[in-house]
């Protein structure tokens, strides 16, 4: 009997004080909350991959292109070579001097075929119309029958190694 005199009195409520909304809209709040942040999350990430990926490309072509142009200032150094090649062919007589001119004339194709073997070729001139990206025009001429913007004779070879231009050819143009 003395267990219904220690009973208490009133039952006090334990629980606490409950908000107003309910737990079920709170909880899709914080749902959509964490959703958006997901999605900003997953958007970073994505973005992040996409910029390594094209980092990842540019540094293969630069690594490509260094490769394939390393050798640009060696040419270019070498084109003078082939210069006075030509230049000391043209300079001997007609006549005589042939053992010479044949082995100057040996030497300048086999430094033709070890240019071509590397990349390097000659820019076209003849017949052709001026391309201010491969030529350089040096002076204009009176031509007859010939378009104005031709090209009427080659001053230099001009050079090109693989897709780039090494030293634009120097030409004289037809006048308009």
């Amino acid at each position: 009997m003395n267990d219904v005199n220690d009973a208490p009195e009133a039952v006090q409520d334990e629980t606490p004080d409950m908000p107003e909304t309910t737990p079920e809209i709170d909880y899709a709040e914080e749902l959509l909350a964490r959703d958006k942040d997901i999605a900003d999350l997953k958007d970073r990430l994505l973005r992040q991959a996409a910029e390594t990926e094209n980092t990842r490309r540019r540094l293969e072509r630069d690594k490509a292109d260094t490769a394939a142009y390393a050798m640009t200032g060696f040419a270019r150094d070498l084109l003078a070579v082939a210069d006075n090649l030509r230049r000391a062919v043209a300079a001997l007589p007609a006549e005589g001097f042939d053992g010479v001119r044949a082995g100057i004339e040996a030497t300048e194709r086999e430094l033709t075929a070890i240019f071509g073997r590397h990349g390097i070729a000659r820019v076209e001139t003849e017949g052709q119309k001026l391309d201010p990206n491969r030529h350089q025009a040096m002076l204009e001429v009176e031509a007859e029958g010939v378009e104005p913007g031709s090209i009427v004779a080659e001053l230099q070879a001009g050079y090109v190694i693989k897709d780039r231009l090494l030293r634009p050819a120097l030409v004289s143009v037809a006048k308009g």
